[in-house]
């Protein structure tokens, strides 16, 4: 028809492929970045700047469409538009009823939220996404205190390589060797809190005293950290729990390893284990044993490998013409079955960076995402390090001996939650 626009469609990439199939009204597979700000939002400014991010990223003006073989994304002409905050976090944005975006930009007094359905991006991508729309409030809110001093965005990369589906321009079909189920791990039980809302438990503190922590063990942060959950863990075990071993599903940004500008996802999953009721219970120990497993994990060969797996089912003639109705069938059941092996899950986005110019305006960001288990996710900007817990669970026994064995440590950490 004459005037109509052309509809676009890109195809899921390998690690979203799971994200429509397992998502429901518990895990919402949606995980939320916020800035907080030094100033209140002011929010038509906040939408004339989401208004110029979003044609930066043609990629989020999309929804996810259900074809017969596939999930799919195809391009919309919904406008996004900024909402003051008023649903609980992470609530629902995919349903295969409706017809909506697979994000959403919230305000709420000094800060400005972003969250995002995981089929549509990574933790990276959607980070890129939220700072470029910081960078064009900033340019607008301020125009008087940059004095024309406009700094370059950080992230320019291009629309080809904004949509590239990394796992594919890896991808080699050499010989993979085949995954290993690990035994069943740990679970947490608890008391679901009421409409499948989460709790969320944050914790603020100085970069540079967790780092004197982890430095006193001849570790990383992210090293150190990761000891302490599953320490914590491991202090609010049954007798019986401790026969179990503790196992974290920790997400790895590929682009780290394997060149990518992509704004799409590119990660991947390590488990850390260990087993509290065959090893040693000194903490020492534990953060010696956690940084073998994740030098053993990170090696350019055990990633590549798990590029391989993820993208040699698409390249799998057999797979390709299962009807997506099967498909669904069986990634809910290896959901279930990975699912089994794992206790918690931890994820670092690591030290977030904004152009120099923009420091006064700032205060922190922070990063969490919905939970059918405890999970810890945690980014730091400046001398700010903001560790949160979501979790399914009214009980918090975890998180409190988690922040009280930092403060042991001398760590000044300002707690607060949505209870």
């Amino acid at each position: 028809m004459k005037g109509r626009k052309r509809v676009e469609w890109t195809r899921l990439d390998n690690a979203a492929k799971i994200f429509p199939a397992t998502s429901n009204e518990k895990d919402t597979k949606v995980f939320r970045f916020a800035c907080e700000l030094m100033s209140k939002v002011e929010p038509d400014l906040l939408q004339e700047a989401l208004d110029e991010t979003i044609e930066i990223f043609p990629l989020y003006k999309s929804v996810l469409r259900r074809g017969v073989f596939w999930y799919y994304l195809e391009s919309s002409s919904i406008r996004p538009v900024v909402e003051e905050e008023g649903k609980p976090v992470c609530a629902r944005l995919y349903q295969e009823s409706r017809r909506t975006l697979l994000f959403r930009v919230f305000y709420y007094k000094n800060r400005v939220s972003l969250e995002i359905y995981h089929a549509l991006s990574d933790g990276t991508g959607a980070l890129w996404f939220l700072k470029t729309l910081l960078h064009q409030y900033f340019i607008r809110k301020y125009k008087e205190e940059l004095k024309g001093n406009i700094p370059k965005a950080e992230y320019e990369a291009s629309v080809r390589q904004k949509m590239d589906d990394s796992f594919q321009k890896h991808y080699t079909g050499m010989k993979i060797s085949k995954g290993n189920l690990g035994p069943r791990a740990y679970h947490i039980r608890g008391t679901r809190k009421e409409e499948n809302r989460m709790q969320l438990i944050e914790g603020s503190m100085s970069v540079k005293a967790v780092l004197a922590a982890a430095h006193e063990y001849n570790t990383t942060l992210t090293v150190y950290l990761t000891a302490l959950f599953m320490y914590s863990i491991y202090k609010n075990m049954t007798e019986q729990g401790r026969k179990l071993p503790v196992v974290l599903s920790v997400p790895v940004n590929l682009r780290n390893y394997f060149e990518s500008e992509s704004a799409r996802n590119f990660f991947s999953t390590i488990h850390i284990s260990y087993d509290f009721g065959k090893n040693s219970t000194d903490f020492e120990a534990l953060v010696l044993e956690v940084q073998k497993s994740f030098t053993r994990e990170l090696s350019p060969d055990k990633l590549k490998n798990h590029i391989e797996r993820l993208a040699a089912l698409e390249h799998n003639a057999f797979t390709r013409a299962v009807p997506l109705v099967f498909k669904d069938l069986t990634l809910r059941l290896a959901n279930y079955i990975n699912n089994r092996g794992i206790t918690a899950a931890l994820s670092n986005i690591g030290k977030v960076t904004m152009p120099a110019e923009y420091a006064p305006f700032i205060k922190e960001f922070d990063v969490f995402t919905s939970a059918i288990r405890p999970q810890v996710c945690m980014c730091s900007y400046g001398d700010r390090l903001v560790v949160s817990f979501t979790s399914p669970y009214a009980e918090a026994d975890i998180q409190k001996t988690f922040f009280q064995t930092l403060a042991l440590k001398g760590i000044e950490v300002t707690v607060s939650a949505n209870y």
